[in-house]
């Protein structure tokens, strides 16, 4: 067939299917829409959540849970563990960040004050991070009074908690940021929590629970590391707090996140101790993995309490006044001068010189003489006429150099 033809039949075609369309499709005013539909038929409704339950039969719980670890008998841990606290008698019963708050203040200086107690509570026992508070509540504890402290100021309220002087720096830069990015209140979400200066997850963590009201995470401090790993509700042994939070929110049900801390850490304070716990009390002594395994021989003394008691008693020497010497018990210890040619003065000279004498720059002439310290054996204990023997040697080489150097 000619192409023409062709060209004809295909323009008759589409002009067939424009008409039909124009007739589907028509223009529809306004007031034939208003007058034949209602529009509310077609607005959009919320469905209301379907609630699904599963059959608790023993074959689907194996299905649900095959593949995913959890240690042996930890429900039956954690109900002798409820057990044990129910007496709250704990310090962080009485005295944990969640008691450091002044209840009538606003709940923006709830929550501030909230993250201080955190803050200072880092290596500190409750018992000083409370009294830290109470000293702190009574001077002002707000953003803006803070701020208006001096440095020197702030450390006297808050001491002796550990690294006290680093927190003042920590607490005085965190107060900052608080003031200028959030408007003297704190952020609520752990992400912003951890940027502030001086606050880690486990603070974090804490923070969103007491102060906010949210639960975000376990929080993981030095007492829920050490048992976790003890009685065996970690995978495997864990280096750090952040790796035992992990672990535990893998396997422990969401809503026991919450209870966990304020358990483990009251549970570690008074049974489950880092050294020498009393397992005879503890009511998992039948099904925790270290029980009877951690006990230590009340004879042996640690070194490192050792070293801290001599640091004491040489501080109590150079501290404490000149008729309080022979009331120090000092042991172990035994001092022999070197030269045996010191002349010795009166018991009434020793008395009668000032102590602050001794602390003068003259001191410093007594190094050439040092006394010799050797060691005894534990059983052989020096008296107080011994101690009050090594204190008059003292005295008489200070007099005797600080009159060769006045001459």
């Amino acid at each position: 067939m000619p192409r023409g033809k062709t060209k004809q039949s295909d323009t008759n075609d589409e002009k067939e299917i424009k008409s039909e369309t124009e007739n589907v499709i028509k223009p529809i005013k306004k007031e034939e829409i208003s007058g034949k539909i209602d529009l509310n038929k077609f607005k959009f409704e919320k469905k209301s959540k379907i609630k699904i339950e599963f059959d608790n039969d023993e074959n689907t719980q194996k299905v649900d849970n095959k593949g995913l670890w959890e240690p042996s008998n930890w429900r039956q841990f954690l109900d002798n563990l409820r057990m044990m606290r129910s007496k709250n008698d704990a310090p962080v019963d009485s005295m944990g960040c969640h008691m450091t708050m002044d209840e009538n203040a606003p709940p923006k200086v709830i929550r501030y004050q909230t993250l201080i107690s955190l803050m200072l509570s880092s290596q500190t026992k409750d018992q000083v991070t409370f009294a830290a508070m109470e000293r702190l509540k009574e001077r002002g504890l707000s953003v803006d009074n803070v701020l208006a402290m001096s440095d020197e100021e702030l450390g006297k309220l808050i001491y002796p908690v550990g690294f006290w002087k680093t927190k003042v720096k920590y607490i005085k830069k965190t107060t900052q940021t608080l003031k200028d990015q959030y408007g003297g209140d704190i952020p609520n979400s752990v992400e912003k929590l951890c940027k502030l200066t001086g606050v880690g997850p486990k603070m974090a963590h804490i923070c969103m629970k007491v102060a906010w009201d949210k639960v975000t995470g376990i929080g993981v401090d030095t007492h829920v590391h050490r048992i976790s790993n003890r009685i065996g509700w970690v995978k495997k042994p864990t280096a750090t707090p952040e790796d035992t939070r992990k672990s535990l929110e893998s396997w422990l049900p969401f809503e026991l996140w919450s209870e966990v801390n304020h358990l483990m850490v009251g549970f570690g304070q008074t049974i489950c101790l880092p050294l020498g716990p009393s397992c005879d009390k503890c009511l998992n002594k039948d099904i925790c993995p270290s029980s009877g395994k951690l006990k230590r021989s009340p004879n042996k003394k640690s070194p490192l309490k050792h070293s801290t008691d001599v640091k004491e008693t040489k501080l109590n020497i150079k501290e404490e006044p000149m008729e309080s010497l022979v009331e120090i018990k000092v042991e172990n210890l035994k001092v022999e001068p070197k030269d045996d040619s010191v002349e010795h003065c009166d018991e009434s000279q020793s008395q009668n010189i000032p102590v602050s004498e001794f602390e003068s720059k003259e001191e410093t002439v007594v190094t050439s003489q040092k006394l010799q310290l050797k060691r005894k054996s534990p059983r052989n204990k020096i008296t107080n006429d011994n101690v009050t023997d090594i204190n008059e040697s003292k005295i008489n080489l200070r007099v005797k150099k600080k009159k060769s150097y006045k001459e």
